[in-house]
Formats: C-alpha cells, sequence, structure tokens
C-alpha cells in the first residue's frame, strides 16, 4: 500500500504526523509492505511548516500513477486575525500553487482514494472540489465548507467514498486508523490502537442505512422574507447600478450590481467579470438589504450580504463561514 502525505508551505504539523506514525506503525503488523512518503506538488524540498517555522523534507513529487492513498493535511496559523499567517490565507496560497491542479487530477482517478486532515478539506473546497460531497472540517471551518456548496457532516471521520475527510486537528490520527481498517482489516487498526493506547472517537459517517428523521427547522433568511412579503420602504432608494468593491482577507472582489423594484419586490443580479448571478432570498429591513450570493473568485463561496445605502453610496459586509468579515464599499453608476 501506498501512502503519500502532501506538504505544502504553511502546513500543519499534527496533520501530517499522526497519519505517518499510524500507518508507519501499520507496516509492522501487516504482511504488505506500506509504503509511506512525505511529498509536495513541487518535488524534492524543505516546506515550511506554519508552527514556528520547522520544516519537513519532501522526499519527491506527488506521484499520481502511484496507486493507494494521498492525505492532504490542513494549515496552521491564526484563526482569529485577518493577517498574512492566518488560515484561510494560508490554505487560499495553497489553492494558487501547483497542487490545486494535482489535486484536481488526483480526485478524478479511480486508483487514488483521497484523504483530508482539519483544514486540508477547506483546500480541496476552495477548488470547488467538493460541490455536492459530504465532508468534515475543524469546527472552525464548517461554515466556510458549507458556503463552498459542501455538505457539512458533524462527524470525526466522513467516509464519502473514494473521498474521507477528517475534523479538527487531533482527528488525523481517526482518520489514518480507519483507513487502516478500511484498506488493511480492523485487526491490524486495533493492533495499532493498542501500540499507540489510543482509541478512535465517534463513529464513522457514511450515506448509508436508514436516514434519521430530522426536525423541520425554518430558513431564517426564507422565513424573513415571507414575513416582510420582500415590500420596499419608497424612502429607501437602493434603485439602480452600483460598482462595488468587497475586500476579503484573500483578495478584493469587484462586482456590478443591478438592483431594482418592481410591484414593492426586490430582484437584483451582479456581474463578476463575466459572470453573472442572481441575487437570492433579498430582504429589505429597515434601510438595510440581505442577500446571498455565489461567487467564483477568488474562490467559490456562497456569501451572505448587508449592505446600507446613504444617498448614492453603499456599505456593508459579505461573510462565509469561518472567513473574517469582509467590507462591501460602492457607488450608484446609474
Amino acid at each position: 500500500m501506498n501512502v503519500q502525505i502532501v506538504l505544502f508551505d504553511g502546513f500543519d504539523l499534527l496533520d501530517v504526523i499522526a497519519p505517518y506514525e499510524v500507518f508507519n506503525a501499520a507496516g509492522m503488523y501487516s504482511n504488505e509492505d506500506i509504503i509511506v512518503k512525505l511529498v509536495s506538488a513541487e518535488g524534492e524540498r524543505m516546506v515550511m511548516s506554519g508552527v514556528n517555522q520547522l520544516q519537513l523534507q519532501a522526499s519527491g513529487k506527488i506521484d499520481l500513477s502511484s496507486k493507494g492513498i494521498i492525505l492532504v493535511p490542513g494549515a496552521s496559523g491564526s484563526v482569529d486575525d485577518n493577517e498574512p499567517d492566518s488560515i484561510p490565507v494560508r490554505i487560499k496560497q495553497a489553492t494558487e500553487t501547483e497542487l490545486s491542479n494535482v489535486l484536481k487530477e488526483a480526485i478524478r482517478k479511480p486508483d487514488i482514494l483521497l484523504s483530508t486532515v482539519c483544514g486540508g478539506s477547506l483546500l480541496l473546497a476552495m477548488d470547488g472540489l467538493l460541490e455536492g460531497r459530504h465532508a468534515v472540517t475543524h469546527h472552525l471551518g464548517m461554515g466556510l465548507l458549507q458556503a463552498t456548496n459542501t455538505f457539512p457532516v458533524h462527524a470525526r471521520v466522513v467516509d464519502d467514498g473514494d473521498l474521507i475527510t477528517g475534523g479538527g486537528v487531533t482527528s488525523g490520527l481517526d482518520v489514518a486508523l480507519y483507513l487502516v481498517e478500511r484498506e488493511l482489516g480492523p485487526r491490524i487498526a486495533h493492533a495499532v490502537e493498542k501500540l499507540f493506547e489510543y482509541e478512535r472517537r465517534g463513529t464513522v459517517w457514511k450515506a448509508e442505512g436508514n436516514a434519521p428523521k430530522e426536525s423541520k427547522h425554518e430558513n431564517p433568511m426564507e422565513a424573513t422574507s415571507s414575513r416582510s412579503s420582500n415590500q420596499t420602504d419608497k424612502s429607501f432608494n437602493f434603485q439602480g447600478k452600483w460598482e462595488t468593491t468587497i475586500s476579503t482577507p484573500i483578495g478584493d472582489l469587484s462586482v456590478l450590481l443591478n438592483l431594482s423594484s418592481e410591484d414593492g419586490r426586490i430582484a437584483g443580479i451582479a456581474k463578476q467579470g463575466e459572470d453573472i448571478v442572481t441575487l437570492n432570498n433579498i430582504v429589505q429591513e429597515g434601510n438595510q438589504l440581505k442577500w446571498s450570493m455565489k461567487v467564483k473568485k477568488p474562490i467559490r463561496l456562497s456569501l451572505k450580504f448587508i449592505v446600507s445605502v446613504d444617498g448614492n453610496n453603499m456599505y456593508g459586509e459579505a461573510k462565509a463561514g469561518m472567513l473574517p468579515s469582509s467590507k462591501l464599499i460602492g457607488h450608484r453608476i446609474s
């Protein structure tokens, strides 16, 4: 069995080291050769982690012709501040390297089982690779996972067929042990658990068996829209074309908004480059407008907006999951 653990600048050490030790320990108990390598998209090099600039050696380039497991870790850094060393920025930077193209090809190969730990699933999601898939990440990133049109599952490990994802940082142990069980059997996985004096937590989620009954929760945005009937206030003049800029922590978005009202119903579209999308769930509350919108750049996200209008000026914010709120400013051009 071949296991390739991916390194990229800013990776989290525990996301890498925990699975590395599990797979190597499994090799001691298995009659099958288990080859575990630390690799990068660029090839052999020293790769800087996000923990105190500690480096690990990538022994070579990711080999997509090698049947087996590719495991993608998350990043380490600030979780609160909009800074260059924040986790969302480091993950986004990784998507701007050759790693992005490699993972896009890897996820299409039937002989490769792609797996992630913690923010590794966000790295895939930011490239649009998890749309319509079930996955998990660190609890702080679940909102962002959903904003990329992934189905977030609150489980320690999620098995979505040819994609295995893990939750927070220590889930690297659980992901690796589950992969050992799935590929080599439960007896070897149990032997490694005994050696490490560690027991996996929780149930591995799969889209199998009977679905549990779900409570009927009202969508707050839709509920507000229904109650307000989307009626406009004539004193609140938002109609027209607006040039806006959204300052996100991973790049500025230039978006042209076109807002209108007909028979008291608000409608709107947004143009970003050549992409035109409809504004969804538009709600007016006093002198504010709220809506949701999908964007493709700088990453694929579903953003939620709250804006106010002062004359010909617009200001507000957009929000997506764990990412900090992004300021929106704009002016009416017609």
